[in-house]
């Protein structure tokens, strides 16, 4: 009779012991998401300057759609495989706005892509991309007519893979 005693309190100890065991392991799994989602809603979107100069085998490359206004021409940078317009497009181009609403001239969207991928797709994506351009100055009231897409005769950008992908627009006469 000891035996079945003996193996009734072996067989609790293992249901308790998994029981526990269960029990720690669900805590730490929901701790352990809510830390983690919380450090990624508290990271910081860049590393601070200091922490980038003091790591010098670090290259940094900047994927992310961004808009310049350089000389009186507006550049559209866009992701790897993307045409979403950046933020600030539209503050971007409201010298353009004026220049064709006010001045009378056009807006000329000519579109450019890297050197990375297949040509057929980059040609589509960098048409895609000017599209999105126009279409953007379209709905900040420039008419349809005085926007020129123009492609250019080397559709093949300068400058790095993200400096390549990109569209320009300039006010001609």
């Amino acid at each position: 009779m000891s035996f079945a005693s003996s193996d009734d309190d072996s067989q609790q100890r293992f249901a308790l012991g998994f029981l526990f065991a269960l029990i720690a392991l669900v805590i730490s799994t929901v701790l352990g998401v809510v830390v983690y989602k919380r450090g990624i809603a508290h990271a910081p979107a860049k590393a601070p300057a200091a922490a980038l100069a003091t790591t010098t085998a670090v290259v940094v490359v900047d994927d992310a759609a961004r808009v310049v206004v350089e000389g009186g021409v507006v550049k559209f940078f866009f992701a790897t495989g993307k045409a979403d317009l950046a933020a600030g497009a539209n503050e971007a181009l409201a010298e353009v706005v004026k220049g064709v609403v006010e001045g009378g001239k056009t807006a000329v969207v000519s579109g450019f892509h890297d050197a990375t991928g297949d040509a057929a797709v980059n040609a589509e994506l960098s048409k895609q991309r000017a599209l999105a351009v126009r279409d953007a100055l379209k709905a900040l009231g420039v008419p349809q007519d005085k926007v020129e897409l123009k492609k250019p005769e080397v559709t093949q950008g300068s400058g790095s893979n993200a400096e390549a992908r990109r569209v320009e627009v300039v006010l001609a006469p």
